[in-house]
């Protein structure tokens, strides 16, 4: 799967491995190479799980320019919604992780990072700018995770309208994190895949194809 990855996902130097993250207590459902509709892509057969996939940065990247991506699912989690903790549930996700001055974090997100680190090892990245496809919030939305303004979502996809059809994105991260956040983006630690359905006890297949993500240098 690593040959895999490293064969569609196009990262600047400096990037480790790509890495199964396994949260937890959750199923897992493995990223499998497929080939869909011609185009060569990582499947997920989600049941009930939490699958993350992801590739650090050490050194984190100074600055980062454009991505694309495309991505493809044959179903939406029911009853998913972005802004309720209980099903913040999505068929696909693009996860970019920042680095920042945590000193203007409040106290309740510094409790939040240290019980990430009890939990999974690790405490929460400074900022997390989120591409996602949500059930029934408007493209372009953009919108708080519901436990820590820190982690932010981006709707590129909404709605059942291209289920089943191959979605080609291109976005300028920088311009979406000040949208988002707004201030500069800092150093990127790591960029992530994650399909779940955990919450809402949903089954539903997602494909991830080519991945390319940029230095702010060599950006056109």
């Amino acid at each position: 799967m690593n040959q895999a990855a490293r064969s569609l996902f196009q990262t600047p130097a400096g990037g480790g491995a790509w890495q199964v993250f396994r949260l937890p207590g959750k199923v897992f459902a493995p990223f499998e190479p497929v080939t869909r509709q011609g185009r060569a892509a990582l499947r997920v057969q989600a049941k009930r799980s939490v699958s993350v996939l992801r590739q650090p940065f050490e050194p984190a990247l100074q600055a980062v320019g454009m991505l694309e991506f495309a991505w493809k699912v044959d179903a939406l989690p029911v009853g998913a919604d972005l802004q309720a903790a209980e099903a913040t549930d999505a068929p696909v996700r693009i996860m970019l992780a920042f680095e920042g001055d945590r000193s203007q974090w409040s106290a309740r997100t510094h409790r939040l990072s240290e019980l990430s680190r009890l939990l999974t090892g690790e405490p929460l990245p400074y900022a997390t700018l989120t591409y996602v496809w949500s059930r029934n919030d408007p493209v372009e939305a953009v919108l708080n995770n519901p436990r820590t303004d820190r982690i932010r979502k981006l709707v590129v996809d909404s709605g059942s309208a291209h289920l089943g059809q191959w979605r080609d994105h291109r976005r300028d991260v920088r311009a979406d994190f000040i949208r988002a956040f707004g201030e500069e983006p800092g150093p990127l630690v790591a960029v992530a895949l994650m399909t779940d359905t955990d919450n809402t006890a949903s089954s539903l297949r997602a494909w991830y194809g080519p991945l390319r993500l940029r230095a702010a240098s060599t950006s056109p």
